[in-house]
């Protein structure tokens, strides 16, 4: 029989490739546990133009994860009055600098949605992977620059951002805006997200986490104080606790509940949108608003109309309801 010299580089080799295999099928196991998890890096939202209930128009595809951190860029914009331009220049900026992902890491010490630098005095890296902190601080750049809704996107961005390929945020434009559109309610019913774990998979959620995301995103005003003990709460729980109403200022309970329309009704559709775009990652199984409804037990992404709408289905207010 043939001995292997000592320092054979064949000796040992069924080791190592037996510990390859395990090692690739324990990292195939992990992946795909975790795609099938529905976690919100996994989880696929859309966008669409146009009437986004009908369907048609342009169309944009984005990650739970990545729509969660558009819809607090343009929750932060809109709640310092900015307009959609600059909600689109915000998102089309981060779509360039991170993809839309809160990352750890950039060049030198760069972090965040808008790989922001400590070191250059846009706050500790502990405020700047703050996604509402990072969005507050570019507004506040960008509001100083003189004339900047009308500047090109480019010029814009690049007058915050300093960056060394200024050229680069022009390619993002046309799915900012789209974007933007839809997080700022201008666009009703245009974004959705798939259901399958939106709620259906028996983990619960938390209303008291909704209604402080919401106030992170949008200040303490979105949710009035709540009532007393014995009445129901606007910003508080009903449907067994876990539905948070969300009052729509300048929106009434007969404004057009078949796609209400103005500027309370924009603002709802601002809300509701956001919830969607958090569904996840807060185990939201129904939104409701302006006559329609996303369900997560429906097994699709799309806004349903509500036949004979009511139960809090109208403009006057957005329910989120938890699941669980």
């Amino acid at each position: 029989m043939l001995q292997l010299p000592p320092h054979s580089p064949f000796r040992g080799r069924p080791l190592r490739i037996v510990a390859g295999v395990v090692v690739l099928l324990a990292l195939a196991g992990y992946v795909a546990a975790h795609f099938l998890s529905g976690g919100p890096a996994n989880t696929r939202c859309v966008v669409r133009g146009g009437d986004g209930a009908q369907g048609g128009g342009a169309r944009y595809e984005l990650t739970a994860e990545q729509a969660v951190n558009a819809s607090v860029i343009s929750a932060v914009g809109t709640s310092r009055g900015m307009p959609e331009r600059a909600v689109t220049i915000a998102l089309a900026t981060a779509l360039q600098e991170s993809a839309l992902r809160n990352i750890e890491h950039g060049d030198r010490d760069s972090l965040g949605l808008f790989q922001q630098r400590p070191s250059q005095g846009w706050g500790t890296a502990d405020q700047i992977l703050d996604p509402a902190y990072s969005a507050g601080r570019f507004y506040q750049h960008l509001n100083e620059v003189p004339g900047y809704s009308r500047l090109p996107l480019t010029v814009a961005a690049q007058r915050v951002q300093k960056s060394g390929f200024p050229q680069a945020y022009a390619k993002h434009e046309t799915d900012a805006a789209l974007l933007a559109s839809a997080l700022t309610g201008r666009t009703p019913a245009s974004l959705s997200c798939e259901a399958s774990q939106g709620g259906t998979d028996g983990r619960g959620g938390d209303p008291a986490e909704v209604r402080k995301q919401l106030t992170a995103a949008f200040g303490p005003d979105v949710l009035p104080a709540v009532r007393g003990a014995g009445g129901p709460a606007a910003g508080g729980a009903g449907a067994a606790g876990k539905t948070v109403v969300v009052p729509v200022p300048g929106a009434s309970a007969g404004d057009g509940r078949e796609g209400a329309r103005g500027a309370g009704a924009q603002r709802g559709w601002e809300v509701a949108h956001w919830a969607m775009a958090h569904s996840v990652e807060l185990r939201i199984a129904r939104i409701a608003y302006a006559g329609q409804e996303w369900r997560a037990d429906q097994g699709d992404r799309g806004w349903r109309r509500v036949p004979n709408a009511g139960s809090g289905t109208d403009s006057a207010e957005v329910r989120i309801t938890t699941a669980g």
